[in-house]
């Protein structure tokens, strides 16, 4: 299991074989590409600690090159394999995911599903990881006597008490350790404010056509495609227009110049819940249809509360959306993900009283559903009047959708 400062994951080993060596202890951090650990053919060296290897074993190579330790040049190590999983068999009945190192130790060790799901997750969300699994084989070996003690997670809330003030005025204070996902997240956001001239600019769109148009073909395409149509491609397809008008806010910032990305790939922020927020990217999102999109946007959402998300999902974004209006807020002011020059949030979409313009009949008021953008962009970068004119262009995006557009 392999955590980086965007995502926890599971890294299948890139053959099969016997694991010879392991070079990085559990917890230690170390550069990307180093080698953690050393495989070899079936017969080889069992696993010994680092120090206790002969000075005589070869160098190996980073782990991202895929090279395998062999003992000898007749030795082949057949590619790994994995049997196809369910869904149900890659999580518990309560939805946490097994990844499928614990899934092997469960099965060699005859763990039952029903025992799994009493153990106590210390991993993200409750995720069970190795450690939680061999300290429960270890307390069911203990004398039947003894008490069996659940795996317990580690502390992360203390409740730090003071001695009580002659006055009776005692002061209660709640201290909260944070876990590596929060200190990332909180190193990432002060690290963007540092880097850009953060500015936030405001549109009001009417987005009632598109509601329409969602709600005419939400139950079809669910039934054709198999999964939901919600207002994420929508938004991922009218980014891409105005980007393709405004490129300079799909571009990065080098030294003192400005790369400017001739493809599209559109960040999707998603909410994990007690762990923050991760953004896991849409490629070549201007190459896709609504359909297209909907099923990428589906899949990425579903894999990062899943924790099923490997490293490469994550990297590459040129421009990245939140939907904050998912959680209710009517605005925002997004925080801009680095090393990109503009975030856009979209709003919650309520009914409002609205002025119309009618060709007969003059100013009318009609009920319209409105939501409210918010686009962050890096002064550096871009001027106001071309964050604006970047609002106004994906406004008449969503306010011009064609309702016999192809989903």
């Amino acid at each position: 299991e392999i955590g980086t400062d965007k995502v926890d994951t599971d890294v299948p080993a890139p053959a099969t074989g016997i694991l010879r060596e392991i070079l990085v202890p559990e917890g230690e951090t170390v550069e990307v590409g180093t080698t953690i650990a050393l495989i070899g053919a079936e017969g080889t060296v069992p696993v010994q600690d680092a120090g206790s290897m002969p000075d005589t074993v070869e160098e190996a190579a980073p782990l991202s090159s895929g090279t395998v330790e062999e003992p000898s040049p007749s030795s082949e190590i057949a590619p790994a394999s994995e049997p196809e999983q369910t869904d149900s068999e890659r999580h518990l009945a309560d939805g946490r995911f097994l990844s499928p190192l614990v899934r092997s130790i469960a099965q060699a060790e005859n763990i039952s599903r029903d025992e799994l799901s009493r153990i106590i997750g210390s991993g993200r969300d409750g995720r069970l990881t190795k450690k939680d699994v061999v300290s429960y084989l270890e307390s069911r070996k203990r004398p039947a006597g003894r008490t069996r003690t659940p795996v317990s997670p580690p502390p992360v809330r203390k409740q730090v008490s003071h001695p009580v003030p002659p006055d009776g005025d005692s002061p209660r204070v709640e201290v909260i350790q944070m876990g590596r996902m929060r200190q990332l997240i909180a190193e990432h956001m002060t690290h963007s404010k540092r880097t850009s001239a953060h500015v936030t600019s405001f549109s009001e769109v009417d987005v009632t056509r598109l509601v329409r148009i969602r709600e005419a073909n939400k139950r079809a395409f669910l039934a054709r495609d198999g999964v939901k149509l919600t207002y994420t491609p929508f938004f991922v397809h009218a980014a891409v227009e105005a980007l393709r008008e405004f490129p300079i806010l799909n571009s990065s910032v080098e030294k003192n110049q400005i790369l400017v990305k001739k493809d599209y790939h559109i960040g999707i922020a998603v909410a994990i819940k007690e762990s923050g927020l991760i953004v896991p990217v849409i490629r070549h999102a201007g190459r896709l249809s609504i359909a297209g999109l909907a099923h990428a946007a589906g899949d990425l959402a579903h894999r990062a509360r899943s924790s099923e998300l490997l490293p490469d999902d994550l990297q590459g974004g040129t421009f990245t959306l939140t939907n904050v209006g998912s959680l209710g807020s009517l605005m925002g002011t997004p925080i801009i993900l680095q090393p990109q020059v503009a975030i856009l949030a979209t709003g919650s979409i309520k009914k409002r009283p609205i002025v119309v313009e009618h060709p007969e009949h003059g100013d009318t008021i009609a009920i319209r559903h409105m939501m409210v953008l918010s686009l962050s962009y890096d002064h550096r970068v871009i001027d106001g009047a071309m964050g604006i004119a970047f609002l106004r262009r994906y406004t008449e995006v969503l306010e011009n959708l064609d309702p016999e557009m192809e989903l």
